[in-house]
């Protein structure tokens, strides 16, 4: 087990797509992608994308980001993930703070996601996330249940900033 500021912060490179894949796997929480998108999530957003590195290079954390293209001071994170070996220690607020300094150095003001009622956990990080950049945030349902195929929990959009 390694601590969190044992950990290098970096720029996912297109060999880390794999890793997220199996990470997003591991999380049983994440709605998974297929192999490939994370592959091209490496290639075309790595730039608002993080990774988080053992010391040995390996991925053992991410955070998936794009900027909206019709609001280009919007940061959506689309997936935060830790490996079960190093959870518990702060990494994915560390992953998501790192994300957003470099995001606001590229003119970004707000963070938007999407969060599925169930997930507490997600709920705090990002509430968490709010707080420490002094940001308020707003609630709302951004795709009913009912708009995805099978059973599925609606999306709340929280959208967080401006970041200061």
């Amino acid at each position: 087990m390694t601590a969190a500021s044992e950990l290098l912060l970096d720029i996912p490179a297109i060999e880390d797509g794999s890793a997220l894949w199996r990470i997003a796997r591991d999380s049983r929480t994440l709605d998974l992608n297929s192999p490939y998108s994370y592959l091209l999530w490496c290639r075309d957003f790595a730039r608002t994308s993080v990774v988080a590195r053992s010391p040995h290079g390996g991925a053992v954390g991410f955070v998936t980001g794009y900027v909206r293209p019709d609001s280009p001071r919007t940061l959506v994170v689309w997936q935060v993930a830790v490996d079960a070996a190093h959870r518990g220690r702060g990494l994915a607020g560390a992953m998501l703070d790192d994300l957003a300094r470099r995001a606001a150095a590229e003119g970004v003001r707000e963070v938007e996601t999407t969060i599925t009622p169930d997930n507490a956990a997600s709920h705090r990080l990002f509430m968490s996330f709010a707080a420490r950049h002094g940001a308020r945030t707003e609630r709302e349902v951004l795709f009913d249940g009912g708009l995805f195929p099978g059973a599925h929990q609606p999306e709340v959009l929280y959208r967080i900033g401006p970041l200061a």
